[in-house]
């Protein structure tokens, strides 16, 4: 399958692009993203410390708690009573009601606006950070986006982190795509068709549940509808693919042309897939060799099936998991 999709949008914080914009007055360029993603998706770069009408540089900010709070702060590291919270809230908001064009964002590791997770909470004075907290515009991000795929430039460093950040983005921006022209029960039922071994790989809790809603989509408000189906799959595609669930679904997918195989090619197709399930070999091997076996034997309903490339193979995104 051809992968000729429109480039996905991607929100991003802009120290991550080489943007003098951090409380020291340097950045945080990150190479993956600006040579290899860049090839790929565009990016909107957002700061939220700057937009707030921080300088540049300023004096850092931090997250604390404080007993009796119940809410983490963000607040000026000298001093702690220059608080920033609802600044970055309302800044949040603001950028939630205006991205409907993103596919995906890529956030700041470790920000305490940015941060996606384990970002340092100072609760006591004089004792050690507790990592258990998100940078405010980022939780804020995710609770009015839940759809979204949100990601850390560090987390995007592990290959199966990153293939599956990939994969959201490319399916909601699927999704976006479809929108431009209508959702129509029609169109619902042909997007859920050509995703189904793709969700099936991810989460067989969510790949079932999709399947009872798509077959009840009478009656009237398709449009809530087609919302809790975006949101139900973007939340199953977070669980990870690994090489039991590739294994299963390729050997499901070889079963629409085993009966016009020969011998010999079915036990090569086999050995492969079982090698991938002991990771002997990455997952790109066995689904090349499907895929040569599915031009041999050309089945219509898998060849349009997203999973066997669900974003650009330019990317190699499946050489490593």
């Amino acid at each position: 399958m051809e992968h000729s999709e429109p480039r996905p949008k991607l929100g991003i914080s802009s120290c991550l692009l080489g943007e003098n914009v951090r409380f020291d007055g340097g950045h945080k360029h990150n190479g993956y993203v600006t040579r290899t993603l860049a090839g790929h998706f565009d990016f909107v770069s957002f700061c939220p410390e700057q937009a707030i009408g921080l300088p540049t540089p300023r004096n850092p900010i931090r997250l604390v708690s404080r007993p009796g709070q119940m809410e983490t702060r963000a607040v000026d590291i000298r001093d702690p009573s220059r608080d920033y919270s609802e600044e970055l809230d309302r800044f949040a908001q603001e950028v939630c009601g205006k991205i409907d064009d993103l596919s995906g964002y890529i956030v700041k590791r470790d920000s305490p606006s940015c941060g996606m997770e384990r970002v340092k909470v100072y609760e006591k004075e004089g004792a050690p950070p507790v990592r258990r907290g998100i940078g405010l515009f980022t939780a804020r991000l995710m609770t009015e986006r839940p759809e979204l795929p949100v990601e850390e430039e560090g987390r995007l460093m592990d290959s199966r982190l990153r293939e599956n950040f990939v994969t959201r983005v490319f399916t909601l921006s699927r999704w976006q795509q479809m929108h431009v022209e209508g959702v129509t029960r029609q169109r619902l039922v042909e997007f859920h068709t050509r995703h189904k071994f793709l969700i099936q790989v991810h989460h067989e809790v969510t790949y079932r549940e999709l399947g009872r809603h798509i077959a009840d989509l009478g009656g009237d408000n398709l449009a809530l509808k087609a919302q809790a189906y975006i949101n139900k799959l973007m939340q199953g595609l977070r669980h990870l693919a690994d090489p039991g669930k590739h294994a299963n679904v390729l050997t499901h997918i070889m079963g629409f042309v085993k009966d016009r195989m020969s011998g010999d090619e079915k036990s090569e197709m086999l050995e492969l897939i079982e090698a991938h399930r002991l990771e002997l070999v990455p997952v790109i091997v066995p689904i090349t060799l499907l895929n040569h076996f599915l031009r041999r034997y050309p089945h219509e309903y898998i060849a349009r099936q997203y999973y066997l490339e669900p974003h650009p193979r330019e990317l190699m995104l499946r050489n490593s998991i």
